[in-house]
């Protein structure tokens, strides 16, 4: 078990939130937070290779339309981070990449700017993203801690953002030291904030996954999407691992390395629940092939967030753009390679699990 890198957590500590985000910055990219067996499911799935596609590849056609905006093409930047300096620096350079080669983003937890004003700078990012698909972000737990619509509302208008994100993420919440585990009668609230929040409300997980039971309450709720994060990519219990305060804390956390339903599963899961709703797939997602994978399973939009953290930090913009845009050129290929010439006919392309039935 990797000894704790962080000291005890002062739960009066006005500066906390600010604290916890500098560390899952930090753990993120010096530590491996990954699942140790369990993965996406995505490589249990293949496409049957068209030899003879019928199609040009130039003409691959990958744009789409998500809440009245077009994307050039089906990628979102995950929520990841913000409320501290360093935070806000990688908010503005992944949104000005992601204004350049048009694709969607979602912001970290606004708690932290919430609570402390001070620190809302670190989510402005329409100066340099005028024209994206944006999404403010709030932990759906802090409904049973006096958040209500006014902080639902002061998020979105935080950062102008087009939709909401309501996050549930209930075992890093359960093993992080300072974590709020009240999730009790949540439902009828984000009812609540579906129904007067002027904009549409998204359900994300954070890397465990949506069952199709609990998709299915969510939907009934009058969320307008769902983002499945499933499991296969970043473990936050992983990462709360890393910043217990004592031995027995971090062997709690370290427990739950597995954890979760992967990434495939919970996008099937999702579409039967919701089938008229935008699937957002992300947990695990590496390259091109899978988000084509994950749009043929019944996925709209396809979110990264390690790698574009990473590319954020060693190259700046240019790296995310470079990432995007290499992504982008993965999915046009296997897009081509599948027969499918745009998103709707990848949407209805059969994968398969084995050659011969």
């Amino acid at each position: 078990m990797p000894k704790s890198k962080t000291a005890v957590v002062n739960h009066t500590d006005p500066n906390i939130h600010e604290r916890r985000k500098a560390d899952h910055i930090r753990i993120n990219l010096e530590e491996n937070v990954s699942f140790n067996k369990l993965t996406t499911g995505l490589e249990n799935y293949f496409f049957m290779h068209q030899a003879l596609p019928e199609i040009d590849l130039a003409a691959v056609d990958m744009a789409v339309s998500v809440f009245g905006k077009s994307l050039s093409t089906p990628l979102l930047i995950s929520s990841m981070t913000g409320g501290t300096a360093e935070a806000g620096k990688i908010n503005r350079i992944l949104a000005e990449a992601a204004q350049t080669v048009g694709i969607a983003m979602g912001l970290g937890s606004q708690r932290a700017a919430i609570e402390d004003s001070s620190l809302a700078d670190t989510y402005h990012v329409r100066q340099v993203a005028p024209n994206i698909l944006l999404f403010a972000n709030i932990g759906a737990v802090q409904l049973n801690y006096s958040y209500g619509l006014e902080q639902c509302r002061r998020a979105v208008d935080m950062c102008e953002a087009d939709a909401l994100i309501l996050h549930f993420n209930a075992l890093q919440e359960a093993v992080q030291p300072e974590g709020d585990g009240n999730f009790a009668n949540l439902l009828h609230k984000i009812e609540q904030i579906c129904r007067d929040l002027p904009v549409p409300v998204i359900a994300k997980e954070v890397g465990w996954g949506f069952a199709e039971e609990t998709a299915r309450q969510l939907a009934n709720a009058g969320v307008a999407a769902i983002d499945v994060a499933g499991a296969g990519g970043t473990s936050w219990s992983q990462v709360e691992m890393y910043r217990a305060p004592t031995a027995r804390h971090a062997r709690v956390a370290g427990a739950f390395v597995d954890w979760g339903i992967p990434t495939a599963v919970s996008i099937q899961y999702c579409r039967r629940a919701a089938p008229e709703l935008p699937i957002i797939a992300s947990g695990g997602i590496r390259n091109g092939i899978d988000v084509a994978k994950s749009i043929a399973l019944g996925a709209n939009l396809v979110g990264f967030a390690g790698d574009f953290l990473r590319a954020a930090d060693q190259n700046g913009v240019a790296g995310v753009i470079e990432m995007a845009e290499t992504v982008t050129d993965e999915l046009r290929v296997a897009m081509f390679c599948a027969g499918a010439e745009n998103i709707t006919a990848l949407g209805n392309t059969p994968l398969h699990t084995t050659y011969f039935k």
